[in-house]
């Protein structure tokens, strides 16, 4: 079964709170900028960068930041962080949080520099 209407609501509302902290100032987001999707079939959320591609400045590329997949049987959602070999892998410390804003809060604080470096 999909994430529900409500559930994306709620997401979206969350997001949106994280990025305007997150997000660089106006004047740069055409160097670098932050934002989100979400994937109601996988039940995702993922935050990523935006950047012009080095090589041809013109076009954007999307660098993986977060992910989490909300497991409903478990009523959890699954905290993830991209590693050099391009996979998701379960965030070690904090595998698991019970909300949306747990996760977030998480990303936000960044202990090991797995989300932002």
């Amino acid at each position: 079964m999909a994430i529900s209407e409500f559930e994306i609501k709620r997401c979206e509302r969350e997001l949106k709170k994280f990025l305007e902290v997150r997000r660089p100032p106006a004047s740069i987001r055409h160097e670098i900028d932050l934002s989100y999707r979400i994937d109601e079939h996988s039940q995702s959320v993922e935050i990523f960068e935006i950047r012009p591609e080095w090589k041809n400045p013109s076009e954007k590329m999307e660098i993986p930041i977060a992910k989490s997949t909300y497991i409903k049987t478990q009523k959890r959602w699954k905290v993830m962080w991209q590693r050099q070999d391009l996979k998701w892998h379960g965030y070690e410390p904090v595998p698991y949080v019970k909300s949306i804003e747990e996760f977030l809060a998480i990303v936000s604080e960044d202990q090991l520099g797995a989300f932002f470096g």
